[in-house]
């Protein structure tokens, strides 16, 4: 592969001194690479000042940096920010900045579109395009600092629960999560961050394994077989008994709580009865209940639930011991919460 063509935005600073030294500079370049692009958030190598004028010029033909673009930066009331960023083959994707008491956390997506096919999600109507690069991961969560460092904040929290299946993009998913933590970067900590999955079981037993103590939030969505296969075609191939299995495994290996997302739906999963079969399903380990109200997307037909029968549902779950919170939503008005995130290329382009 020609250096031109290498993803330089998803590689180690090891594998970016071995790509330094092989167009003839000197290897500690491509640790002063990695740290100005991550840590300092360089935009260009124009931006790396302890380089000379003239290496810094030479540079962008021999090593191209492909960094995304904004096309289109929405702010809601409550202070949630939502990124349309460009890829560069003209893909796009969407990615969010919340606010939180603690600091602010980013929504970063996996792929381009989803081949999940989760009936009450907007990120899998068109289907997936393709993976994202673990550099296409990272820089939207140095697009998030760039805006925040104008406040003087900077990213505290991760979540993988932007457009696509995390999981489904593992090898990149796992590169991007080390980049993410190594010190000459963002330095986040890993439990700082959360993967979200709808159940790819074999992934969540690999993911365990890893060494990467993230916390694991899976989308349950409903307490039997019969009514998730409704919502979720993933559990054909894996239903409730071999997902829970797996998450014990999970919250076993890491020592982390594992966290069940439970969208609220009128009249189809929010029962009192639905309730006695979630806190029957697991109560067998430590694990987080979160439940979602759920967000209108205009080619589904759900409604969510009345507010007042979600708390019924959370005191129930509570009561038997299980801890359960109510999520608040935020960027609901510009299209930036739960499941309403989507790939907009086609809208661009009609």
């Amino acid at each position: 592969m020609a250096a031109k063509d290498l993803d330089v935005l998803s590689m180690s600073p090891e594998e970016l001194e071995t790509s330094v030294a092989e167009i003839g500079e000197p290897r500690f370049r491509g640790r002063q690479l990695f740290e100005w692009l991550w840590q300092h958030g360089a935009t260009s190598y124009d931006d790396i000042t302890v380089w000379p004028k003239t290496l810094r010029a030479s540079m962008a033909p021999r090593l191209p940096l492909k960094r995304l673009v904004a096309e289109k930066v929405q702010q809601a009331q409550d202070g949630t920010t939502k990124l349309l960023l460009r890829l560069d083959d003209g893909n796009r994707v969407e990615t969010v900045l919340l606010p939180h008491p603690y600091g602010y956390s980013v929504c970063v997506s996996s792929q381009v579109g989803c081949n999940m096919g989760c009936h009450f999600c907007a990120s899998g109507i068109l289907g997936k395009r393709r993976n994202l690069t673990a550099g296409e991961m990272l820089d939207q969560v140095r697009y998030a600092n760039q805006i925040l460092g104008k406040r003087g904040q900077k990213v505290s929290r991760v979540d993988l629960m932007g457009i696509g299946e995390p999981l489904d993009n593992y090898d990149a998913m796992v590169k991007f999560l080390l980049l993410l933590h190594h010190p000459l970067g963002f330095q986040l900590s890993y439990r700082h961050v959360t993967v979200s999955t709808s159940g790819l079981v074999p992934a969540i037993y690999r993911l365990a394994d890893e060494g990467m103590p993230v916390t694991l939030a899976v989308s349950l969505h409903a307490p039997t077989d019969a009514l998730r296969l409704t919502l979720m075609p993933v559990n054909k191939a894996y239903p409730l008994s071999q997902l829970i299995g797996a998450c014990l495994y999970y919250g076993e290996t890491t020592g982390r709580r594992v966290t069940f997302e439970y969208l609220m739906l009128d009249g189809v999963n929010d029962s009192l009865e639905n309730a006695r079969e979630l806190v029957n399903l697991v109560h067998d380990f430590s694990c987080h209940v979160n439940l979602i109200p759920w967000n209108r997307v205009e080619e589904h037909p759900f409604k969510p639930s009345p507010m007042a029968r979600v708390r019924q549902f959370q005191q129930l779950v509570q009561d038997r011991g299980i801890s359960c919170t109510i999520r608040k939503e935020l960027g609901q008005e510009i299209d930036a919460a739960c499941g309403q995130l989507r790939r907009r290329e086609e809208e661009i382009l009609r």
